[in-house]
């Protein structure tokens, strides 16, 4: 079948030479600026902690990739997420190297960085989409990143 590349990390060693030139469109600053006050997602009180907030949130379709891999349904995210805030979070957690890009019309995706507590560094992606009820939830997706 010939040679086959599992993956780009399969071709080199990470260098800062990969990194894309990620630019914020100017058009897109006020969306930027409200979405990345929403991030990350399900971890901002002021955006509610109950379930019924949560399923505010997202949309009926949404669905996750988790930095596992694994990938979860909007009800095994809503009941995780129930059971999650039963109990106090202490850490600190950075966002940073926020990125928008216009998807579709009232689309958009959403790139950062998480680091959390200092230790776990993961890459999020969120795709929202502009409702006449509020930003909706469309899609996550965490990775964890490696050898930085």
């Amino acid at each position: 079948m010939g040679n086959y590349i599992a993956s780009m990390a399969d071709l080199e060693p990470w260098s800062s030479e990969m990194e894309p030139k990620l630019l914020n469109a100017p058009e897109l600053a006020e969306v930027l600026r409200e979405l990345s006050a929403r991030e990350p997602i399900f971890h901002r009180a002021e955006f509610g902690t109950s379930r019924s907030d949560f399923e505010r949130m997202t949309l009926e379709s949404f669905w996750e990739v988790g930095a596992s891999g694994r990938r979860y349904s909007r009800e095994y995210v809503l009941d995780s997420l129930e059971k999650r805030h039963l109990q106090t979070h202490d850490g600190v957690w950075e966002t940073k190297e926020f990125n928008c890009r216009k998807l579709a019309d009232d689309t958009y995706l959403l790139t950062y960085t998480l680091v959390q507590d200092r230790i776990r560094t993961t890459r999020r992606t969120t795709i929202w989409q502009s409702t006449p009820d509020g930003w909706k939830i469309v899609f996550h997706q965490g990775t964890v990143v490696q050898d930085l």
